[in-house]
């Protein structure tokens, strides 16, 4: 995923400015943004405070790693059964078939 060239601090800043009576297109033209891009803050920051930021970001963080270790987990089963076409996973949903791969 492509890096923000902006913090999630500088992208509250930025939504704060459209409350003080700026207009949109003015704040998006000052910051160098897209309305698309404003709007798409707004949708995923508006209304949110700098906990509420922190909190959001730590459950991407951890969002991601859940992600890799799946990811990972069905890496093995492929490379364990040789033909990941055919595997139905709800075969591999008991905890003594996953606790080999711990």
């Amino acid at each position: 995923m492509k890096k923000s060239r902006f913090t999630e601090s500088q992208i509250r800043a930025v939504l704060k400015e459209t409350d003080t009576g700026k207009k949109v297109k003015e704040v998006c033209r000052e910051h160098g943004i897209s309305n698309a891009t404003y709007y798409n803050w707004k949708a995923k920051y508006g209304g949110m405070e700098a906990s509420d930021v922190k909190h959001l970001k730590e459950l991407e963080e951890e969002n991601a790693k859940l992600k890799k270790m799946y990811a990972d987990v069905i890496d093995a089963i492929s490379a364990k059964l040789k033909n990941p076409k055919k595997i139905d996973f709800r075969v591999f949903q008991t905890a003594n078939w996953i606790s080999q791969f711990e």
